[in-house]
């Protein structure tokens, strides 16, 4: 029994293996087969040829095939009914390859050329998105940002009811914070320098105001108004004598503005503690 039960095995090992060199030999062949067709396709003159192809290879997820061929055809349909449609494919092709920023450049072509085109809305929006996919980390250059909302923005104002009003609009707040949060990084290098030469405290609350101005709504909005009550704090603690009350009654506005904007914050107690220190130095209790 146990010898048969070891032959068995060793067979269905032996089946397994031949199973697994037969599925590796006609995936190789099918490689080989279509990297023949394609190469066939990519020395054809027949550009209609070539675009249906580049539609296959974009439907079977081979991106870097379909816009290899449709940057061929592109030119060569320009004023023909294909047009539109080889063009928004071309950037869709590089989009769904994850290159978001050549993406990006194909579609605005499309909807400056086509601004009532059949693909106007999506090219649009994939233009915003790719840009948006392709935002940097807070800490780097942030141009790319701006230019994925003013994208996405671009396609709210054109495209008010779309059904991608909801992502387009979401991307666009997760942006901004992306921003703010920038901004909240230098205040607080401004606010960690303190009065290394010259008053940081000041450049802190700038910035950190600047911030609140224009993203009033941010999720960082707290943090940057509690920063702008410490910072007012430091400033006034490590001031010359004659500044000190001025600049006190100074904290103690910002701490009354702090408290009605976040009356539960987790930083309340901190708040509090600021407070108290002013207001003994202005009211003497």
């Amino acid at each position: 029994m146990l010898f048969a039960r070891l032959f068995v095995t060793l067979q269905a090992e032996i089946v397994s293996n031949e199973m697994k060199k037969l599925i590796i030999l006609l995936s190789v062949t099918l490689v080989l087969t279509a990297c023949g067709e394609y190469n066939k396709v990519m020395k054809s003159t027949d550009y209609n040829y070539k675009f249906e192809y580049a539609k296959k290879a974009f439907e079977a997820g081979q991106y870097t095939q379909a816009y290899t061929l449709l940057e061929d055809v592109v030119t060569v349909f320009k004023g023909t009914d294909k047009a539109e449609e080889s063009l928004y494919l071309l950037g869709l092709s590089y989009y769904e390859n994850k290159e978001y920023m050549t993406a990006g450049t194909y579609f605005k072509n499309y909807y400056q050329h086509y601004p009532r085109g059949q693909y106007a809305e999506l090219a649009r929006y994939y233009a915003g998105y790719g840009y948006y996919l392709d935002s940097p980390d807070p800490q780097l250059d942030q141009s790319e940002t701006l230019k994925a909302i003013e994208e996405l923005q671009a396609f709210l104002d054109y495209f008010p009811t779309s059904d991608k009003v909801a992502i387009a609009q979401n991307a666009i707040f997760e942006l901004q914070d992306k921003l703010v949060l920038k901004e909240l990084e230098n205040a607080q290098l401004y606010y960690n320098l303190g009065n290394y030469m010259g008053n940081n405290y000041e450049s802190a609350v700038i910035t950190a105001k600047n911030a609140i101005k224009e993203y009033p709504y941010s999720k960082y909005k707290e943090q940057l108004e509690m920063l702008v009550l410490k910072a007012r704090y430091r400033e006034a603690s490590e001031s010359v004598e004659e500044k000190k009350e001025e600049r006190f009654r100074t904290v103690i506005d910002e701490y009354y503005s702090f408290i009605n904007d976040y009356p539960n914050s987790t930083m309340r107690k901190e708040a509090d503690g600021i407070f108290k220190v002013a207001n003994r130095f202005v009211n003497g209790n």
